[in-house]
């Protein structure tokens, strides 16, 4: 059987972290060489160099990650007062699919690395394809080490010969769970990782990747070379210039969540926090006779990066009409836009946040 680095485990109600450490786990113990204590542990993620260039907050919800992390949130008992009102819209819904995924989705404990793959990132369909693709050995080997500590359907045991129409099955449920359990929230999920997002990237691009790593205390703390978190195991892991991939988490609670496989991309769940975007003020009267009121509303919306459709969003225009004054201001050397794959990002010049401030 694998150690726990070739998968993950929760806490309890899904808590995050390689193993469970609460009070009915058991017997303080070894998993997969990985020693349980009832002291303080931590995970202790070693950057080298490059690892900082390589660091980077994902682009948006993981709709796997949520799917995995709702589904050990959703009965779980302790009250949460960002969920509660949540689990009593959701619990109802989508049972067929809760009761195809919830074995291997457990509350508590470990649960498979094949599903959450970095594919997900890509959106649903991409997510789901990758894991009915999960070699069969890979299937073979995580559902196993599930079963040493749940007690499995008896279909799990075809899910993990890759039998094509237990895959399909599988498949099917997440596509269900997602449109009915976790589709009704999307919106509000998607604003609090964007919300979250924007805070850490616009610190990240305004300072450094340093900077930004220290906006996550004190859920994580940044030690340089090292950035560490209360964890149910104490624990390496050495990113070797593969960099760390962070994915903010409506549904992850409390502590992070890593998934390690010496094979996959270093990737570290975190709950998403960002406070509330506060309402933006009037624009500075002095700026509105000289740029005229909606773009001085569009240039103030700027003290955060934003991508077109942010600055349309919060500045309350239209998609062209941003992207038109986000033209002008950029041609006058107040803004700076840059391409994101799909999207631009438009960030102030010294001059345009100058502007701002009254310094010129």
């Amino acid at each position: 059987m694998p150690s726990v680095d070739q998968g993950r485990t929760t806490g309890e109600g899904g808590t995050g972290g390689d193993a469970q450490l609460t009070a009915d786990a058991g017997p303080v113990g070894a998993i997969g060489g990985l020693r349980k204590t009832s002291g303080e542990v931590v995970l202790r993620m070693h950057f080298s160099a490059g690892d900082l260039a390589r660091t980077r907050i994902a682009d948006g919800p993981d709709p796997l990650w949520e799917t995995v992390l709702s589904m050990q949130q959703l009965h779980e008992p302790r009250p949460e007062p960002l969920l509660d009102a949540w689990r009593r819209r959701a619990c109802g819904r989508g049972r067929a699919a809760q009761r195809v995924l919830a074995p291997l989705m457990p509350r508590r404990g470990y649960f498979p690395d094949f599903l959450t793959p970095a594919a997900a990132a890509g959106g649903l369909e991409e997510g789901i394809d990758a894991v009915l693709s999960t070699p069969r050995r890979r299937l073979r080997t995580e559902v196993g080490l599930l079963a040493e500590d749940n007690s499995l359907p008896s279909w799990a045991s075809s899910l993990a010969e890759g039998d094509p129409g237990t895959l399909r099955r599988f498949g099917a449920a997440l596509r269900q769970y997602h449109a009915s359990v976790l589709g009704p929230a999307w919106p509000d999920i998607a604003a609090r990782v964007r919300r979250d997002r924007m805070h850490r990237t616009g610190t990240q691009v305004r300072s450094t990747t340093d900077a930004m790593l220290r906006t996550f205390a004190p859920l994580l703390h940044w030690q340089p070379p090292v950035l560490c978190a209360a964890y149910p195991v104490d624990r390496d892991v050495h990113l070797q210039g593969r960099g760390l991939l962070l994915v903010p988490s409506y549904f992850c609670r409390r502590t992070p969540v890593a998934l390690l496989n010496d094979e996959l991309l270093p990737v570290l769940v975190y709950p998403a926090r960002a406070p509330l975007v506060p309402e933006q003020p009037p624009p500075a009267p002095r700026l509105a006779p000289l740029l005229g009121h909606t773009r001085a509303a569009v240039l103030q919306t700027l003290q955060e990066p934003r991508t077109t459709s942010e600055l349309a969003q919060y500045a309350g225009v239209s998609l062209s009409s941003a992207s038109e004054h986000a033209a002008v201001l950029r041609r006058a050397g107040l803004i700076i836009s840059t391409r994101e794959r799909h999207r631009v990002r438009h960030t102030l010049t010294p001059l345009g946040r100058d502007l701002l401030t009254g310094r010129c």
